[in-house]
């Protein structure tokens, strides 16, 4: 096994280290280096795919004797990964890594002027790499399965839309019901919040749920994301707000969920493709439960209030825990994803999956994105964009050539609501814990059921192991109708 190990992890390596320039490129590369780097992202890419589908791989795979069961996993996971691999030329990776450079600095500039005829040619050339990628990947039904497959294994365009339509249609109304009920109330978040203070009080709440800043870092980016590097090296990054709350917490808290996913990986997997989330699916499981089921739950506060107030006096100290709780839950449409309430987010992420097919069919064009995604905006959501920078120019994931990934944002949000309670189910007085500032109980589960199998198990499998139950929405609206209903009566 020790010569597959090592070659795995010089194709592991070449991954990391491209992940490293695009980190910089992100958070501090100047902004005319984007052609040199995406040039440069694109030769470690096209590298390591080549490592991945060579005959050395083939030939220490057939030769690998696994003694345990750690080996065999790996022998299983990277037989599937090098036969997928060996579908897709080295060519057309690069092809999309060098793209997916040159992009994410147009949208940028796109987003910033409000310009999206900037972005349109390069988001026409990733679609037609993605189609090129499906057809290459190879598909049952449709073109979406393929893409989406990348992010989430074995999920259907057909599974995603059925579970998708059952949720749209209890939460459209549950919306109106909510907004109607007078649950907008976001006034104390709009105050002054200073920077330096919003960044501190955000990474001490990050480190106090888990997040290990001795391996890892907290940067700025257009777009909060995280990544790891290794599991000893798994970096946040957030944007801040001076007049509102939202965006720096509950992006950090967000973030930090992903990092502290990656930190909790079986060390013994490091170095081989297991050492890596499951699926989008899980991932976004943990950013969302730490985000929304802990960091916007009253118990949380009622340990963190009294330091929000400390570190932010002439915002809150006038603001009562209870006033500040149903802020932080306020429902209101809105145009923006990343700042979208609890009970709309969904909404948002239904709206770009449906884009993002008919992009790939071809019955949406490009040009007229800007259009369908107005129209969508206000049909589902009751809200129109204002202009193109906060409609269909406000995420950066299209620029990443991440066309199948969107969906993977609410299938986590359901995911985490049936590992929490499972969770709950298994802890006695969890909220108690909270109380106190005690997050390590729902850590230590979440590490023992979820963390340390890396790739070891799919979303799958870990759901029906830790919860009896794969994939269900019922939990996710149960919680919110009970969460909200409780409000309303406060």
């Amino acid at each position: 096994m020790e010569p597959l190990r090592s070659h795995l992890a010089r194709i592991t390596h070449l991954n990391q280290a491209a992940a490293v320039l695009e980190w910089d490129m992100e958070t501090y590369m100047p902004t005319g280096g984007a052609e040199a780097r995406s040039k440069q992202v694109a030769t470690l890419r096209s590298m390591a795919h080549e490592l991945l589908v060579s005959d050395e791989t083939a030939s220490l795979l057939d030769r690998a004797k696994p003694t345990s069961a750690i080996d065999e996993d790996l022998v299983r996971v990277v037989l599937k990964d090098a036969e997928k691999a060996s579908r897709v030329p080295s060519s057309l990776i690069a092809a999309l890594a060098e793209a997916s450079g040159r992009a994410k600095g147009a949208w940028q500039e796109a987003r910033s002027t409000n310009t999206f005829a900037l972005f349109a040619p390069h988001l026409e050339r990733i679609v037609d790499l993605s189609i090129q990628h499906a057809e290459a990947l190879g598909y049952t039904e449709q073109p979406y399965d393929a893409l989406l497959d990348q992010y989430e294994e074995g999920a259907t365009t057909q599974k995603v839309s059925d579970v998708f339509e059952e949720v749209r249609s209890q939460l459209v109304p549950f919306v109106k019901e909510i907004t109607g009920t007078g649950m907008s109330c976001e006034g104390p978040l709009h105050r002054e919040y200073p920077e330096a203070e919003q960044w501190a009080f955000g990474l001490r709440m990050a480190e106090r749920i888990g997040y290990d800043l001795d391996h890892g870092r907290q940067d700025r980016s257009a777009h909060p994301f995280s990544t790891s590097f290794s599991t000893t090296d798994v970096r946040i990054t957030t944007r801040l707000e001076e007049r509102f709350f939202n965006p720096a917490f509950f992006g950090t808290l967000h973030e930090a969920g992903h990092a502290i996913y990656e930190q909790g990986i079986d060390p013994a997997l490091e170095g081989t493709p297991l050492a890596d989330g499951t699926s989008l699916g899980m991932h976004e499981s943990q950013s969302r439960l730490w985000e929304n089921l802990i960091g916007r739950s009253l118990p949380f506060w009622e340990y963190a209030y009294p330091q929000a107030q400390k570190a932010f006096p002439l915002a809150l100290s006038d603001v009562s825990l209870d006033a500040f709780y149903r802020a932080i839950n306020s429902v209101s449409p809105s145009t923006i994803r990343v700042e979208a309430d609890e009970v709309t987010y969904n909404l948002h992420i239904m709206l770009r999956f449906e884009l993002e097919q008919k992009m790939i069919t071809g019955a949406v064009a490009v040009a007229d994105l800007p259009q369908e995604w107005n129209d969508r905006m206000e049909a589902w959501l009751g809200v129109r964009p204002l202009n193109d920078s906060e409609g269909v120019l406000q995420d950066i994931h299209w620029s990443l050539g991440a066309i199948g990934y969107f969906p993977t944002y609410a299938l986590g949000n359901l995911m985490s609501v049936q590992l929490f309670d499972a969770a709950k189910a298994a802890i006695p007085n969890l909220d108690e814990h909270f109380r106190a500032g005690d997050f390590s109980p729902l850590l230590g589960w979440l590490r023992t059921n979820v963390h340390q199998w890396g790739r070891r198990r799919t979303a799958s499998e870990i759901l029906v192991a830790a919860t009896g139950s794969d994939l269900d929405a019922t939990p996710w609206m149960t919680y919110l109708r009970r969460k909200y209903e409780a409000l309303v009566a406060r």
